[in-house]
C-alpha cells in the first residue's frame, strides 16, 4: 500500500511531461481513523494521482486546531463540522464550505441507565461530558432548546469538559457524554458497560442534528480558477474515495491502519469503525444539502443569550465546486 506522501511517477505518463502534479494540502479534524477513510483510500487507490493531484493528508489531534491550519496558509483544506466552521467564520475567519462528504450526523448523548436519566428532561441536576473541539456547539443549543441553563444549577446541568476518552462515563464523573456513533459508542461498549446499561440520544431524533464533515477552504482562494479547479478534481477523487470505503470496508481500514504513523489504532475498532462511518457517508455525491445546512443553522441560532453564532451567515457556502462534479 502507498504511504500518503507525494503522488507516483506515473503522472508523467498519465498527463504527459507539461503537466505537473498540483499540491493539495488536506487538514483533517482529527488522527488518522476510520472517520477519514475516503480521504486515504483516494491517495492509496490513485484516484488522486489520476486527478492530476499531488496530495498530503495531515493528521490533526488534542492540539491541532483546523481553522488555524488553515488560515495560517498551511493547508489548502480542511475537514471541519459545520458548527466550529460556522462559529469562527462570525469571528472573522472566512472559512466556506464548499462540499459536504457526511450527509448525516453520527453524534449521540450516552448516559448510564443507573442515573435514572430516560429522557432529556432528565438532563437537570446532571453533569454532562463533552469535547471542547469545536464539538460542544451542538450540545449547547440542545440545552438551550431543553430550557436547562449550563450553570451547574439545581435546575441546569454541569458541563464537564472531557479528553477524548470515555473514562469519565466509565469513573461516573459524568453522568452522561458526548460520543460518536462511530467511536467513543463502541469504546464503552468495549470497556465492560453493556447495551442494556445505557440510555442513548441520537442529536438527530432529537432534532438538533448538526453537519459534521465538510470540506472547507478559505473565500479569497476561491476566486483563483486554477484554485477551484484544483479542489473540483480533489473533491471528486474523495468522493471516489468514500464509494470505494463503502464497498470495500475492510480493505478501506487495513489502508488506514497502514497510514496510522502512531501505530495507536487497532484493526478490530477501525474495521468497525468504517462500517459506521459508511452510514454517514453513503447516498451523498459530496454536494451540500441545503435543507440541512438551514437546520444546522437554525439549530446554532437557538442557543438563548448565548448561541453559536448570533445571525445567518452569508457566504459561508458555495456551490462552486460541486457544480463541477
Amino acid at each position: 500500500m502507498r504511504k500518503i506522501l507525494l503522488a507516483g511517477a506515473m503522472l508523467a505518463l498519465a498527463f504527459g511531461p507539461a503537466r505537473a502534479a498540483d499540491d493539495v494540502t488536506l487538514q483533517l479534524k482529527w488522527v488518522t481513523q476510520g472517520q477519514f477513510a475516503g480521504y486515504y483510500v483516494a491517495a492509496d487507490k490513485g484516484f488522486y494521482e489520476e486527478e492530476g493531484l499531488n496530495v498530503t493528508i495531515k493528521p490533526g489531534g488534542p492540539d491541532v486546531a483546523p481553522v488555524q491550519v488553515l488560515a495560517g496558509g498551511a493547508a489548502d483544506v480542511m475537514v471541519d463540522w459545520m458548527p466550529s466552521a460556522l462559529a469562527a467564520r462570525e469571528k472573522g475567519v472566512p472559512v466556506v464550505n464548499i462540499a459536504q462528504p457526511f450527509a448525516r450526523s453520527g453524534l449521540n448523548m450516552v448516559c448510564r441507565k443507573e442515573t435514572g436519566i430516560e429522557k432529556p428532561e432528565d438532563f437537570k441536576g446532571k453533569t454532562l461530558g463533552t469535547w471542547f473541539f469545536g464539538n460542544e456547539y451542538p450540545l449547547y443549543s440542545w440545552l438551550a432548546k431543553l430550557g436547562l441553563p449550563r450553570d451547574g444549577s439545581a435546575e441546569g446541568v454541569t458541563i464537564q469538559k472531557i479528553g477524548f476518552n470515555v473514562d469519565p462515563l466509565l469513573q461516573k464523573q459524568a453522568d452522561c457524554i458526548t460520543a460518536m456513533t462511530y467511536n467513543e459508542y463502541w469504546q464503552i461498549i468495549d470497556a465492560g458497560i453493556p447495551e442494556s446499561e445505557l440510555v442513548v440520544f441520537n442529536y438527530t431524533d432529537e432534532g438538533v442534528a448538526t453537519l459534521e464533515d465538510g470540506l472547507y477552504v478559505l473565500e479569497d482562494k476561491l476566486k483563483d480558477p486554477a484554485f477551484v479547479d484544483q479542489m473540483v478534481r480533489f473533491v471528486r477523487a474523495s468522493m471516489k474515495g468514500w464509494e470505494y470505503a463503502r464497498e470495500n470496508p475492510d480493505e478501506a481500514a487495513d489502508i488506514v491502519l497502514e497510514n496510522d504513523a502512531t501505530g495507536a489504532q487497532t484493526e478490530k475498532h477501525q474495521r468497525r469503525m468504517v462500517r459506521e462511518i459508511n452510514k454517514l457517508t453513503e447516498g451523498t455525491d459530496g454536494t451540500l444539502n441545503l435543507l440541512d445546512y438551514e437546520q444546522t443553522v437554525k439549530t446554532l441560532l437557538s442557543g438563548g443569550s448565548t448561541p453559536v453564532i448570533t445571525k445567518v451567515p452569508e457566504g459561508a457556502t458555495s456551490t462552486v465546486v460541486t457544480d463541477k462534479l
